[in-house]
């Protein structure tokens, strides 16, 4: 069957959801079709780690309500190739789809553990992923929870207060190394084992064994761990396969320009499989994250529209932790001078991420509404250090 559409969007997420929406708006009788793998239609992806766990809302709650756009969802249904000659894509049931312009927002696939596990080991990302999760996590279950980034720490904290039996593990020295700076990550871990958590660092899983009502995890400290199930936050790799089949040029994800059009002038990518510069902290980037997705989305559907303006926005992203919380804009990186300013040590206040004067990063820790304060910040000159920095955030409203 051939399906054909002004817009083409492959991806069913929160980019492809903001650049329908976005497309209507300037093109009222736009004919929009999305293409996506899973079978519902888009959604939020943060209460999945977040909200959903702590019953702030159902899953009902995060549907994006897509539909209300009058774009046409082609779902369960995967594009394996794309023909930018034909201007035509197939999907792996044999329908094509004929465009006159193209959004790929193909997202991310969860990095896997390197061996298979069965049902009861579940790699995190989709709606899917949590209700599997779901059926496992009940109050009193073993949980082991892979991975100290961000997605591990969050499940942690999410399944340890549904009352699950919660064991960490993850290959660095702390939770968040390398993000966090040393006293606040080793305040993390402590903080973590006092709600409960067996933080176990240093260790990674090298294998399981299947048992009855459960797996058993083989760990690289010689020691075995049995758990009801087991769920991986690995981080993730862009989903370019599609790129690069059709020749765009890919280099850790699409690259696009500043109106995230890719090399061909008929295709935009966004969300977290874009490759673009950022002008505030003068490099390419690839950010995985609502705020990227949802800004993303919304400036290719206009430009798609016809409406293009350059994409400047530096995005941020958020965090619940137990009873902590952040928002970061930038670079969380400790490899770059890091500047710290505490209002009460490790659980209220701003971490800055310097690099050759300028602020690369920040890290609100506790510390709400600053996120365009630290926006204003990074896209200063400089120079500046760790004197000029004391008491610039939190800013008054």
């Amino acid at each position: 069957m051939e399906h054909v559409h002004d817009y083409l969007i492959i991806g069913a997420g929160m980019a492809a959801d903001a650049a329908a929406k976005a497309i209507r708006e300037v093109d009222a009788a736009a004919n929009v079709g999305i293409v996506g793998a899973e079978a519902q239609p888009p959604y939020q992806r943060p209460p999945l780690s977040k909200a959903l766990w702590k019953g702030d809302k159902s899953v009902a709650d995060i549907d994006l309500a897509t539909a209300q756009s009058g774009a046409t969802l082609h779902s369960g249904r995967r594009i394996e190739s794309l023909d930018r000659v034909a201007r035509t894509a197939r999907d792996d049931r044999g329908d094509s789809y004929r465009y006159r312009r193209l959004l790929l927002a193909t997202g991310a696939t969860p990095r896997r553990l390197p061996f298979e596990g069965g049902e009861r080991i579940i790699h995190f990302r989709t709606l899917d992923d949590y209700q599997a999760l779901r059926r496992y996590a009940q109050p009193g279950a073993f949980i082991a929870v892979i991975g100290g980034g961000f997605i591990g720490c969050e499940l942690a904290a999410s399944l340890c207060s549904l009352g699950c039996k919660v064991t960490l593990l993850f290959p660095g020295e702390t939770i968040g190394a390398g993000r966090y700076p040393d006293g606040l990550a080793h305040y993390l871990d402590d903080y973590y084992r006092s709600h409960g958590v067996d933080v176990r660092s240093g260790v990674r899983v090298q294998g399981s064994n299947p048992t009855d009502g459960g797996v058993e995890l083989v760990l690289s400290d010689g020691s075995l761990l049995r758990v009801e199930a087991a769920v991986a936050g690995l981080g993730v790799t862009p989903n370019t396969a599609l790129a690069e089949q059709a020749g765009l040029a890919v280099d850790d994800g699409i690259v696009v320009d500043a109106h995230l059009r890719s090399s061909d002038a008929d295709i935009w990518a966004a969300g977290d499989v874009a490759n673009f510069r950022s002008a505030a902290l003068d490099r390419r980037l690839r950010v995985e994250h609502e705020d990227a997705a949802v800004s993303m989305g919304r400036l290719a559907g206009r430009a798609m529209a016809g409406v293009e303006e350059a994409y400047t926005t530096l995005p941020f992203f958020y965090s619940d932790l137990f009873d902590l919380g952040y928002e970061a804009v930038g670079l969380l990186d400790t490899r770059l001078e890091v500047v710290e300013e505490w209002r009460e040590p490790n659980r209220e206040g701003v971490v800055y991420y310097l690099e050759a004067g300028r602020v690369r990063g920040v890290l609100l820790w506790n510390t709400w509404d600053q996120v365009d304060a630290a926006r204003e910040l990074i896209a200063q000159p400089g120079p500046l250090d760790a004197a000029s920095l004391r008491g610039r955030l939190p800013r008054e409203a």
